[in-house]
């Protein structure tokens, strides 16, 4: 009688400890394939350090200077900081060779949408996991304008509740549009892209929702978009449970839209902070792939 073997979960470095930073431990943490080894922030009194000395996980507040020193250690490095500290980071685990998924929207090398190109970025040492808003529209977006051929106009509004977006993020809204943008015009054909995001004060928070719009002189099958649509909403289940189309695709005139959902877990915030959950699931299921062994 022969004992599989089953590989060692492939062991990470999370640096930041805000709110992405500690969703993103409790999703690793759940993950069979994947194990943290080492936590680390810049303040000692961080509730991501607490929560993550809590679980026995180790801690740092040296930042990427505690994954050089512990780089024998590590397999992956996840960066849950800023745009800008991202990309001072990557400076420094380019030459060390680990590779590293950037949840900032830095935007320095190749995007990562899992539904989109999962199997393309599984050997690249840099992975751009895009913004909370890309990883919910764009596959969603690329579903319109392959149906469609070419828009003249795509337009992507994402709202998330106030609570859930910390500093680091607010830091970084221009680079939030910026890469929003980028990431659509890579994986979508339009003349024209454009992307807002709201962040919504309301009390109890709001659950995370993107509409997606385009202007087109081409005429879309509205039968084969839903069709297509429905095919993408179960493919991004397969690692956001909560991600939902709640408007299917309409149209009005020359005007096609549709809006999705994304409701969290609850592992971190409440379950209205799916922006949270869809870049840390994507992101999660970007590093399990680099077993052989993550989510098909």
């Amino acid at each position: 009688m022969s004992t599989q073997v089953h590989p060692a979960p492939l062991r990470t470095a999370i640096v930041g400890t805000g709110n992405i930073g500690t969703d993103l431990l409790l999703k690793v943490e759940a993950s069979p394939l994947l194990t943290c080894v080492l936590f680390a922030g810049r303040r000692a009194d961080s509730s991501g350090i607490e929560l993550a000395c809590g679980r026995g996980v180790a801690t740092s507040t040296d930042g990427i200077d505690a994954v050089v020193d512990a780089q024998a250690e590590i397999d992956l490095v996840f960066d849950a900081t800023s745009a800008g500290d991202a990309t001072r980071h990557w400076g420094i685990a380019e030459p060390l060779g680990l590779p590293f998924i950037d949840l900032t929207p830095a935007n320095r090398g190749t995007f990562c949408v899992p539904a989109l190109n999962l199997e393309d970025c599984v050997e690249e040492q840099y992975l751009s996991m895009v913004t909370c808003g890309g990883q919910a529209a764009v596959p969603m977006a690329r579903c319109i304008t392959q149906i469609a051929g070419h828009v003249d106009y795509l337009e992507i509004v994402s709202a998330s509740a106030s609570a859930t977006v910390g500093p680091a993020s607010r830091a970084n809204l221009d680079e939030y549009v910026h890469t929003t943008e980028q990431a659509t015009a890579e994986f979508c054909s339009a003349t024209r892209t454009k992307t807002v995001l709201i962040i919504n004060p309301a009390d109890p928070g709001i659950v995370m929702r993107n509409s997606i719009a385009v202007s087109t002189t081409e005429r879309i099958d509205l039968d084969a978009l839903r069709d297509s649509v429905t095919t993408m909403e179960k493919q991004i289940r397969s690692y956001v449970p909560g991600y939902r189309v709640v408007v299917p695709p309409v149209a009005t005139g020359d005007r096609y839209m549709l809006t999705v959902e994304v409701e969290g877990r609850g592992d971190y915030f409440p379950r209205y902070a799916g922006n949270l959950d869809i870049i840390t699931c994507a992101a999660v299921a970007a590093a399990e792939a680099r077993t052989g062994r993550g989510r098909s």
